[in-house]
């Protein structure tokens, strides 16, 4: 009974002091909530091995294992804690302190960290000494017999009040649970869904009018020319989705310019706005891999902005600064060659979902996202290479990094089993701002095969391809390659992401019948 009293006490006093530090990050700052800065750090912190090995098991959902880590952790740590306290409380409180300092030290190393954010630690970290404190004097204290039916005494041999540490326990656990619910639903209300609900997106001066007959093949199983918004692809390093109410929303641009320009965001949808068709593409992709998406974007031309603020001709680097801090560094020269970058607010015909950077984001044509795609952006700041290194660069990946030429199969997939005979082999293939040219099949390491390319709509979205093959029974091999518009052919040499974007061919198996 005393080691189950123990895990108890620690379990609850942490639920306590989470409850309250998350109903206080509510007012403070999302990204203070102690379980939000530890996770982050531990973001931060991972090696670049390990980040990419996440990404490939996980794929989206690598920050939910990562919270449910901390999760774990948290309570292990916090039974460890209870044990030991049953005896001492003192060392439950220590435990609880240098818990808190953990999580203050987190809040305040990131960075766009205030002295405020120091606040959910602190006051959870008292609360959950209270509620360690209480449940002891409960334990410890003579049963009130209005609580016993009349008895005078219900201990256990060990001396600890069930039905008493029971209730008292379940009371605090009522608390936490209460603070924990109650800041949930503060931070519901101030979440950016509402403010998106009231955006309507003003019609594009320049728009990109209707797409060409035969860019979608309508093909099952082959990805749709538009990937849907709740389909498209989310890689980042926000562990939970920053929350920036459109009337909240500032852009500064400033540094290497002669003219520093700070916009809202009626200022930013009041300005010419260009519409798109561009597909992204994540530089941690695998070949082959999910981590690419076509989408129509509506947004404010970047090169118009940038001429009105002056840039100084020495200036080669755009960063790019998301609301949590999170830094991107993207080449002058790609923003103002021609090219349709923008500062989007519209994805698919609606405002930028959430989750994908509303209210504001980058998108460069050509690059990969980590050098080009910034969601929630609130900051252009125009310097150099030499004079800063944005997050990814510090971690090793590549300054410049435009997209390689790429192509997938789609259907059939890994390991289907199809019927023999005639079979549609189906895809995309892409080379964001050149252009493909070209698409080859080949079946059993045998002769390449010219696929049929849907139409093309513009160079920077991918294309669509099929062929149609008869294929006899027995385990087949299918290989894919493309050949962009400068007449470059997709090598067969495989390269890892890491650092400037993978390569090789895509293939699958699949047994025909």
């Amino acid at each position: 009974m005393r080691k189950l009293t123990g895990a108890v006490l620690g379990v609850v006093a942490a639920c306590v002091s989470l409850g309250v530090a998350h109903l206080v990050a509510t007012f403070v700052g999302s990204e203070s909530s102690p379980v939000i800065a530890v996770g982050s750090a531990a973001i931060d912190l991972t090696p670049e091995w390990l980040k990419s090995f996440a990404i490939r098991t996980f794929g989206e959902q690598d920050k939910i294992v990562l919270l449910a880590g901390v999760g774990a952790v948290t309570t292990l740590v916090a039974i460890a804690l209870g044990l030991a306290s049953v005896r001492r409380p003192r060392t439950g409180l220590i435990g609880l302190a240098l818990l808190a300092a953990v999580a203050l030290a987190a809040a305040l190393t990131r960075p766009t960290a205030t002295a405020l954010d120091a606040l959910p630690s602190l006051l959870g970290a008292i609360a959950g000494a209270a509620a360690l404190l209480w449940l002891h004097s409960r334990l410890s204290a003579a049963p009130d017999p209005r609580e016993t039916g009349g008895a005078s005494d219900t201990p256990t041999p060990d001396g600890v009040d069930r039905r008493r540490f029971v209730v008292s326990s379940g009371v605090v656990l009522g608390v936490a649970a209460a603070a924990a619910g109650l800041g949930q639903f503060l931070s519901r209300r101030k979440q950016a869904e509402v403010s998106r609900a009231a955006v309507t997106l003003p019609e594009p001066g320049d728009g990109a009018g209707s797409v060409p007959g035969g860019v979608d093949l309508g093909v099952d199983g082959l990805s749709p020319y538009y990937t849907p918004n709740g389909e498209f692809y989310r890689v980042d390093t926000a562990l939970i989705v920053p929350s920036v109410p459109a009337e909240d929303w500032n852009l500064r641009v400033h540094g290497m310019v002669s003219n520093e320009l700070t916009f809202d965001f009626e200022q930013l949808m009041s300005r010419p706005l260009i519409e798109r068709d561009i597909t992204l593409a994540c530089v941690s992709n695998e070949v082959g891999g999910p981590y690419v998406g076509n989408a129509r974007w509506v947004g404010a031309p970047l090169a118009d902005l940038l001429d009105e603020a002056g840039v100084d001709p020495a200036a080669t680097q755009l960063v790019s600064t998301a609301v949590d801090g999170f830094t991107i560094g993207t080449p002058v020269q790609a923003v103002t060659d021609g090219r349709d970058a923008m500062l989007a607010i519209g994805m698919n015909g609606e405002p930028l979902p959430v989750e994908h950077g509303f209210p504001v984001r980058m998108v460069v044509p050509g690059l990969y996202g980590y050098v080009s795609a910034t969601k929630w952006v609130v900051d252009l700041e125009l310097t150099t290479f030499d004079a800063f290194d944005p997050y990814w660069i510090r971690r090793g990946w590549a300054e410049q990094a435009p997209i390689k030429t790429q192509s997938r199969i789609d259907t059939p997939k890994p390991l289907a089993s199809v019927p023999a005979g005639d079979v549609v082999i189906a895809g995309v293939a892409w080379a964001q701002h050149t252009g493909i040219e070209a698409v080859e099949v080949r079946i059993d390491g045998g002769e390449w095969q010219q696929a049929n390319l849907a139409s093309e709509n513009t160079i920077d979205t991918w294309r669509q391809w099929k062929i149609v093959a008869k294929l006899a029974p027995g385990n087949r091999t299918l290989a894919v390659r493309a050949t962009d518009a400068s007449g470059a052919t997709q090598t067969a040499e495989r390269a890892e992401p890491f650092p400037d974007g993978a390569t090789g061919q895509h293939s699958v198996v699949i047994q025909v019948g």
